[in-house]
């Protein structure tokens, strides 16, 4: 069994595969305080309730976008799975081109989405990621990552909202019954998650005007379903599209190891 790791800045997924089904998911919250051992007795207590021993994985794999807890989560998996994970970083194999200016710059799960759209719909393709940040994605006729844009996620601009201003409350995120609020909650509904709405229309625009008209739009995400809910343009939704990409990834990597010319000569 592999499990794959996808540390966010809110909260840590974690997908279990059986080959290439991915049979349980679970997620946590991302805290940079937590130790090594606090969230390795959190994540085997979990995988047990899921029934899942520890011993019955054989092998890791991490993308993370928050460094503290890369190395935590790698303690983990080494300390209470016994295993050295596959960390995606800079020299990974990944199959993907990227053209951003500095491919360094590029946030690891992006690519990990990247990767599992091509292989799940094709090209070309557009990935709306809708988490901490709104991040969106572009992939080429030809494979290649070609960059996108980010947002501020709409919890982000909610929590900022409520912060920043005296008279504003924290709503729940869900599309009022019509876009003219006509009480605060549903004023900063409309804006909030009607706002986003159109946010990711016309971008999806912007992006197929240069991509191609028949680029898949996929979405993902934890607070992918608040908006999906209010505009066609995705041809899917996948909040497992993370986990597949690590799974997709480290079966390069692993085929790549076990290739003849990685394999020592006889006598070595």
């Amino acid at each position: 069994m592999l499990l794959t790791i996808d540390i966010g800045n809110t909260s840590v997924t974690l997908g279990v595969f059986d080959g290439d089904h991915l049979t349980t998911t679970l997620r946590v919250a991302t805290d940079t305080r937590r130790l090594a051992d606090e969230y390795g007795l959190l994540l085997t207590g979990l995988l047990r309730q899921k029934g899942i021993e520890p011993s019955q994985l054989d092998a890791a794999c991490i993308c993370s976008v928050v460094p503290p807890l890369t190395v935590v989560l790698d303690e983990v998996c080494q300390n209470f799975f016994d295993l050295k994970p596959l960390t995606v970083s800079v020299g990974t194999r990944t199959g993907l081109k990227i053209l951003y200016d500095s491919p360094r710059d590029v946030g690891t799960d992006r690519i990990v989405d990247a990767v599992a759209a091509i292989e799940l719909y094709g090209t070309p393709a557009i990935i709306v990621d809708m988490g901490t940040a709104t991040v969106f994605d572009g992939v080429t006729r030809d494979g290649e990552y070609l960059g996108g844009a980010i947002a501020p996620g709409i919890s982000l601009a909610a929590e900022s909202l409520f912060l920043n201003t005296s008279q504003l409350r924290r709503v729940e995120l869900q599309a009022p019954k019509t876009a003219i609020g006509q009480n605060t909650t549903a004023a900063l509904q409309s804006g909030l998650v009607l706002g986003y709405v159109g946010l990711v229309t016309f971008m999806v625009e912007r992006f197929k005007n240069e991509l191609g008209q028949d680029a898949k739009v996929i979405g993902t995400g934890g607070l992918i379903s608040v908006v999906a809910k209010e505009t066609s343009v995705f041809d899917d939704i996948n909040p497992d599209l993370t986990l597949v990409g690590l799974r997709l990834i480290h079966q390069m990597n692993q085929q790549r190891a076990n290739s003849p010319a990685n394999q020592p000569a006889k006598g070595e």
